[in-house]
């Protein structure tokens, strides 16, 4: 099957993929008195009295937005915000499906780093949570941290989410391959939004040694035009300040993480990595290295961000059971504890982890619902 062709046809034969449903019945005089005028105006002023009432008198307590400037779609780009809806749309119905969360897709006509956190500031009220998505790297940092204080979770799904599935991936990988976390050499192509955030939970997780690669090549100490970001990343990464490009960061190296772009990683380079390598290839939609490529090249357990080869490493795994549990205890933050707590519920629930399944499958119904408690045990 064509997967883009039919992706066209079902998206303009139903025009788009989300709606919105009443829960209250209207179908008589009363039915209208109590849900619009005159009767709402009681439960209007109820919440003037105490804004926290509106978690429970209006949908607020179930309601996620998701917020996107457009700027960093997939492995698409800076393609806009209309062109980003049918991404944030599918992030709707994911949260609906898996999780029972009402989300809003909600592109903004602006890549202005104040304007978009004065945006989401006036959005706040409306919602339980803000879901940040496909906001490019460093301004999704700035974004993120600067709305950490509105008292309602602001989670950059970009970074955490596929953070969290990277670390799950990782966990049952080494065990498939018989490594210890803390002796594991890691090379990460992509030092955007997902690989920075991938990169930190590692290290809290117990990585010691981990080496960052850009589009111009191995972040090092001797490097100069580094963002500020990267430049402080290199107070915990490339612990032998290696210099080169992603052929020199690989030889010998346990795990290729890729976040970058099409075909950035070939046969020979997986051939030069430790025996048994494990190779996650994420870019979407043409991975770093397709599957069969790197697994002839020698790599013991491959995954890609596709769902149509097996380790789907996707951060649709994370994102729902994140909120989820986040709204059912009414979190004001995501913190670091919450997010490992989600990684490792969401490796053990693949009991006897192989190189062909370990992470689970991005529509077993059981994985928010998992990932949701941990996180709110973990809160």
């Amino acid at each position: 099957m064509d997967y883009g062709e039919e992706a066209i046809r079902r998206h303009r034969e139903t025009r788009g993929k989300v709606s919105i449903a009443s829960k209250m019945a209207v179908e008589t005089l009363d039915d209208l008195s109590i849900a619009y005028t005159p009767g709402v105006a009681s439960v209007c002023m109820v919440i003037a009295g105490d804004k926290s009432e509106s978690y429970q008198l209006t949908n607020r307590a179930n309601t996620i937005a998701i917020v996107t400037d457009g700027s960093a779609v997939l492995g698409l780009g800076n393609i806009g915000p209309e062109a980003a809806m049918p991404v944030m749309e599918g992030k709707s119905i994911l949260f609906k499906t898996l999780a029972d969360v009402d989300a809003y897709p909600i592109c903004l006509a602006t890549q202005d780093t104040d304007a978009i956190i004065q945006t989401v500031r006036y959005l706040a009220p409306s919602f339980g949570g803000i879901n940040l998505e496909d906001i490019a790297a460093p301004r999704c940092f700035e974004i993120e941290d600067a709305l950490q204080d509105l008292g309602i979770p602001v989670f950059h799904d970009d970074q955490h989410g596929t953070a969290i599935v990277v670390l799950a991936g990782v966990i049952n990988s080494l065990n498939v391959t018989g490594r210890r976390f803390e002796d594991t050499k890691f090379v990460f192509s992509g030092a955007g939004a997902g690989g920075i955030a991938s990169t930190k939970l590692l290290l809290d997780y117990g990585a010691r040694n981990i080496t960052l690669v850009d589009s111009t090549g191995i972040i090092h100490r001797n490097r100069t035009g580094l963002t500020s970001v990267k430049t402080s990343m290199l107070e915990t990464t490339n612990p032998e300040n290696l210099q080169g490009d992603l052929a020199d960061a690989l030889k010998g190296a346990d795990v290729f993480i890729g976040l970058s772009v099409a075909e950035a990683m070939t046969p020979e380079m997986v051939s030069s990595m430790a025996k048994d390598s494990i190779v996650f290839a994420m870019a979407n939609p043409i991975p770093e290295i397709m599957p069969e490529l790197a697994q002839a090249a020698g790599a013991a357990v491959v995954g890609t961000g596709r769902s149509d080869f097996p380790n789907q490493i996707n951060n649709s795994l994370a994102f729902p059971g994140i909120f989820r549990g986040a709204l059912d205890i009414r979190a004001t933050r995501v913190t670091t504890k919450m997010k490992l707590a989600a990684a490792e519920a969401l490796a053990a629930l693949v009991a006897e982890p192989t190189p062909e399944c370990i992470i689970p499958w991005s529509l077993d119904r059981a994985v928010a619902q998992v990932v949701a408690k941990a996180v709110a045990d973990a809160a």
